[in-house]
């Protein structure tokens, strides 16, 4: 059974930088899609950083620039650096994993993704 557990989230002001983990078990993911998603209170889950089996990242455009994601495929540990923080960052942020191949939804996107994190609350305060 596939479980995640992401840990890293807080509260920063505005400028600030965090730094997400998600640690991974119950699947050798380094052939995986992993991506974090996040969800405002009250809002849809959206996409805003995923990696491919072969470390490609994806970005959604509001993040581009300011968030970094990296896997570490010994630890079995995906992160997601997040610097220049703003409080339109503000969300439940969640770590989603593939694990099966091929899919008709985009990288960004919920559908694609079997795998979910319990979230870690990150709030950027102006």
């Amino acid at each position: 059974q596939v479980q995640l557990v992401e840990s890293g989230g807080g509260s920063v002001q505005a400028g600030g930088s965090l730094r997400l983990s998600c640690l991974v078990s119950g699947t050798t993911y380094n052939s995986y899609c992993m991506g974090w998603f996040r969800q405002p209170l009250g809002k849809e889950r959206q996409g805003v950083a995923t990696i491919d089996g072969d470390g490609n990242p994806s970005y959604v455009e509001s993040v581009k620039g300011r968030f970094t994601i990296s896997k570490d495929n010994a630890k079995n540990i995906l992160y997601l650096q997040m610097n220049s923080l703003k409080p339109e960052d503000t969300a439940m942020y969640y770590c989603a994993a593939q694990v099966s191949g091929g899919s008709r939804y985009g990288l960004l996107s919920v559908p694609r993704y079997e795998y979910w994190g319990q979230g870690t609350q990150v709030t950027v305060s102006s």
